[in-house]
């Protein structure tokens, strides 16, 4: 490793220790399906100020997950709004990715980047998904026994999903930068920690977010 790499990675990690430094003590987990707002911005310096709310709607997006999963678990009671689908949805996904598309481009937005980042955002979440199923299945006392209704569970999703699509757009430069994997893993850091989330909520954030960062970014 150069000596300008380390220096960025030590850098790195000191930013990310004096935001948890700043974080506020006890603070609780959000829901699963919530509108809360994103983490507070400690400073108005970019590239971080533009990459936070990509972080935590990522996070955000994430915890519906946990809905879904709840919504398509064969083994929980099937109330109205249940349903017997699959992890893995195509047509669903092809909705969602020309919808984000669309919206992309009604703000002037990079459609192909906006799609690519929401791959890695559905996969995050069918990893989570797949996660609760491996977990329920091995211990079915944690396993849902009553199941959400998916199509309201969606319509968070959809709320989410415009939200990021904004998100991204207005951090084009941000995501541009040299610096812009550094930033991104100190926002990933600082939701982390705001959210509460667990070993298996942070591994989707870190696939969430792969294409964040411009292929040209470090």
């Amino acid at each position: 490793m150069t000596l300008n790499a380390t220096l960025r990675h030590a850098l790195t990690a000191a930013a990310a220790l004096g935001l948890l430094a700043t974080a506020a003590p006890g603070a609780t987990a959000a829901p699963a399906v919530s509108a809360a707002a994103p983490a507070s911005v400690s400073a108005p310096a970019l590239p971080y100020g533009r990459l936070l709310p990509i972080a935590d709607l990522s996070a955000q997006r994430l915890l519906t997950a946990d809905q879904v999963a709840q919504a398509k678990y064969r083994y929980a009671a099937p109330p109205r709004g249940g349903t017997d689908s699959p992890i893995d949805d195509p047509e669903r996904e092809r909705q969602v990715l020309e919808a984000v598309a669309e919206q992309a481009r009604a703000l002037g937005a990079d459609p192909e980047a906006t799609v690519r980042i929401f791959r890695d955002q559905i996969e995050a979440n069918k990893l989570v998904q797949r996660g609760l199923y491996r977990r329920w299945e091995a211990d079915p006392t944690q396993a849902p026994t009553e199941r959400p209704d998916l199509s309201k569970v969606r319509l968070e999703i959809n709320r989410i999903n415009g939200e990021l699509v904004r998100a991204i757009a207005d951090s084009a430069r941000a995501r541009a930068e040299p610096s812009c994997a550094g930033w991104l893993t100190v926002t990933a850091v600082r939701v982390r920690h705001d959210r509460q989330l667990d070993a298996l909520h942070t591994v989707a954030l870190e696939r969430a977010l792969r294409s964040v960062c411009a292929p040209n970014g470090t």
